[in-house]
């Protein structure tokens, strides 16, 4: 089942669209909603821009879709769903980035496409509110489902053995991580080359945005000036929010230290909990003692492993930097599907060459680690387990069927809610898609 498929996909082909003289028209209504062909056209694209093969009946399957979506405002607006400004305009924002960048920065967007950047924006809210709202509405269709672990059983029982998916090789791998412990005088060092920073900023020395690219240590931002768009309370660490609801619109705070370095941070404006701005990071480097520093007190936890003065587990959790994993005997989590195997594609360079020699319940010796904010770090590594390519099964592979049966038992939700709403909703399909074969009886 294709619906909703399209609403996560990007507008960028319809900035392409846009630039070609379209002919357009409505071909469909669903409530008060109407579908357009242009709009059509630019699904088509999206889905071609991004490999999407969806074989003959594509231009039915994306028509059906829009029905969907239209279904979904018209209800919406009937079950007064909406959406705040302040997170369109924080949506709106973060695809605006991503089109920068794919088309090689901000003014080389407005060159394209003919008009500024506010214009533009001006121009899609409207398109960017109501596919959230479809995305909320669709979410209160399925928030209540929920199944149970006999439902999970049945499910799998009742599967076609043709149908149960081929699962690969599958890795746990548990560590411990040192990061280097910075000297007090680099930490200085680097909080007043900041300051010296902000200084000529305020004096008009220097721009805020040419600062960002030459100094910054975020590569998230600093090719952007330092902007990070429209963010919510707790999408940064606390210590940025508390700056960030501090200030005042307009202002740059003084130097302030996180656990990532330190920063400045301009205000650009606040809209409730949200919050948009720019901010340059410095981060004290570690030299080359504090790096063998950290490398010796991992070879004295190693041994103490070796010689059995301590578990792996107990080590994690008495002696590990690493949050996510020190209490939970070291283990790392998969964040894609939040189960702790990984496929051995989806491991990231590093850890695959860590664990590439190791038998099951080896640990590694120390060895060199980049951690998530680009720091030098060193860690020793355990495989845990090992699986080998198998049919999914519910011992070694719950989650996963779980996770089918979830999907199955939203799909029937949304299926029969569009039943309800469609038999008691004006729709009127155009006669070039009335001989498509929709996954959904539109018309009783």
């Amino acid at each position: 089942m294709k619906f909703f498929f399209f609403m996560c996909l990007g507008l960028f082909s319809q900035f392409v669209l846009s630039q070609s003289q379209l002919v357009d028209g409505v071909i469909g209504t669903v409530g008060g909603k109407v579908i357009l062909y242009s709009e059509v056209e630019t699904q088509l694209v999206q889905a071609k821009q991004q490999g999407v093969d969806l074989g003959e009946d594509g231009r039915c399957t994306v028509y059906e879709d829009l029905m969907f979506q239209s279904l979904l405002t018209n209800q919406a607006e009937i079950d007064s769903v909406l959406v705040p400004e302040a997170q369109v305009n924080a949506e709106l924002d973060n695809r605006i980035r991503y089109f920068e960048q794919q088309i090689g920065g901000r003014d080389k967007l407005e060159a394209y496409y003919g008009k500024t950047i506010e214009e533009i924006k001006e121009e899609f809210y409207a398109l960017i509110e109501a596919r959230m709202v479809a995305e909320q509405m669709k979410a209160e269709i399925t928030k209540s489902v929920t199944i149970t672990p006999k439902e999970v059983k049945d499910f799998y029982k009742n599967m076609d053995k043709d149908s149960i998916p081929l699962v690969g090789s599958k890795v746990e791998v548990a560590q411990i991580t040192k990061v280097p412990v910075v000297n007090d005088a680099v930490k200085l060092e680097t909080k007043e080359r900041l300051n010296q920073i902000r200084k000529d900023i305020l004096a008009g020395e220097k721009t805020f945005t040419t600062s960002a690219v030459l100094y910054s240590n975020d590569p998230g931002s600093r090719s952007e000036g330092g902007e990070f768009g429209w963010v919510s309370r707790g999408t940064f660490v606390p210590e940025f929010d508390r700056i960030a609801f501090s200030i005042e619109e307009g202002q740059i705070s003084e130097v302030f230290e996180t656990e990532y370095g330190y920063h400045i941070l301009e205000l650009f404006e606040r809209r409730g909990d949200q919050y948009n701005g720019r901010h340059i990071l410095l981060m004290p480097k570690v030299s080359d003692n504090d790096l063998m520093n950290a490398k010796l007190t991992l070879d004295s936890i190693y041994d103490s492993i070796m010689n059995g003065t301590y578990t792996f587990s107990q080590a994690a959790k008495d002696f590990s930097d690493d949050k996510e994993s020190k209490f939970a005997g070291g283990l790392i989590y998969n964040q894609n599907t939040g189960s702790s195997k990984f496929e051995m594609e989806e491991l990231d360079k590093q850890l695959f060459v860590a664990i590439d020699d190791l038998e099951v319940g080896d640990v590694s010796k120390p060895v060199l680690m980049q951690t998530k904010d680009g720091k030098q770090a060193f860690r020793i590594v355990k495989l845990k387990s090992v699986t080998k390519p198998h049919k999914a099964n519910l011992k070694d592979d719950y989650q996963l069927i779980q996770q089918m049966a979830t999907v199955e038992r939203k799909t029937k939700a949304v299926e029969d809610w569009i039943k309800e709403k469609a038999a008691s909703t004006y729709i009127d399909i155009n006669d070039n898609y009335r001989d498509c074969e929709f996954v959904s009886k539109w018309i009783q």
